[in-house]
């Protein structure tokens, strides 16, 4: 982990319009960034949950992301670094203590195999045992791990991170995305006739939209005849299915364990908890909330809560279990 200073911590907040005011000086220095319970001497912390409250009046950090409203419960020991988003802040500080780096070196390794017709463009950098397909086009600044297989018929805009032992073909990968290692993007998705069990073959491809990350061994199919499409600025977690011609909008939010079933609609700004299960060729709309372990079965409109299975409004769902607990 890197030592980081504050002005460090002021630049990129303020190159991120995020207003920060502290007394800290320019060039003292924090060990890194620890929870409230855990920081020692020397550390930034933050605090984002009432639920720490008590704990925040006993942290031993030396500074903590906080809004104005609390400060007064921080010890004297512990310097305020006061922000109106402090979790916000906290994630864009974290860029700079990561000390995992996949900025491109621009060398292509002698141990890589590349198609002569692909297109690999400048800066891009492709580690040992990775094999780039035929019809592949990789552009600017890219980062390829090692032992991934990209191909064919893709391609991967600029700025664009895919770890190790990835697997993409039949897709478009836009700006400023992550692919994390065990991903596998563009597949042939499970479709067949039922009574013959003939398999359906698939031509569609995917395009994964700019600044999305897509989480560890996490399926995309592509599409039967058209596309699958991962909107702008959507993060979907490890061990998520997401089957041929689903549409998902920006700004998705989906968690580990997650499967969408085929054709499915899906709005912008959903959020999906962990092991939520939607079936097929449903319509989820704008603004919509899963939460975890639901089971979604019908269509849901814009800006609803639900959980449960089926699926239904949270507050329905809530006073179906407290009745349910009573009868016991």
């Amino acid at each position: 982990m890197n030592k980081i200073t504050y002005l460090e911590i002021k630049e990129i907040l303020e190159l991120n319009y995020l207003n920060v005011h502290s007394k800290i000086a320019d060039d003292e220095t924090f060990n890194g960034i620890k929870t409230i319970t855990n920081s020692s001497h020397g550390d930034l912390s933050f605090f984002t949950n009432i639920k720490y409250l008590n704990d925040l009046k006993k942290i031993k950090a030396k500074a903590c992301l906080i809004e104005d409203k609390f400060v007064k419960l921080l010890p004297l020991t512990c310097k305020p670094i006061i922000v109106k988003e402090p979790y916000l802040a906290l994630a864009l500080i974290s860029k700079l203590i990561n000390d995992e780096s996949f900025q491109s070196n621009g060398i292509i390794s002698e141990k890589s195999i590349i198609n002569t017709k692909s297109k690999i463009h400048k800066n891009v950098q492709i580690n040992p045992f990775s094999i780039i397909k035929n019809s592949t086009e990789i552009y600017e600044n890219v980062y390829v791990g090692s032992n991934s297989c990209i191909g064919p018929n893709v391609k991967v805009h600029k700025n664009t991170v895919i770890e190790d032992n990835v697997s993409i073909s039949n897709a478009v990968i836009m700006e400023n995305c992550t692919i994390q290692s065990g991903a596998r993007i563009g597949g042939t998705g499970f479709g067949f006739e039922m009574q013959t069990k003939h398999k359906i073959h698939h031509s569609g491809n995917v395009i994964i939209g700019k600044n999305t990350s897509i989480g560890s061994n996490t399926t995309i199919d592509r599409a039967v005849f058209e596309t699958t499409i991962i909107g702008n600025s959507s993060n979907i977690d490890n061990l998520v299915q997401i089957a041929h011609n689903v549409s998902i909008g920006d700004g998705a939010i989906i968690a580990a364990q997650v499967g969408i079933a085929g054709s499915t609609r899906i709005g912008n700004n959903v959020k999906i908890g962990g092991q939520a299960g939607i079936a097929g060729h449903l319509v989820i709309g704008d603004n919509v909330t899963i939460a975890a372990k639901s089971g979604v079965t019908k269509n849901i409109h814009d800006n609803n809560v639900v959980a449960g299975f089926p699926a239904k409004d949270i507050n329905l769902w809530k006073k179906e279990v407290i009745r349910n607990s009573l009868k016991k």
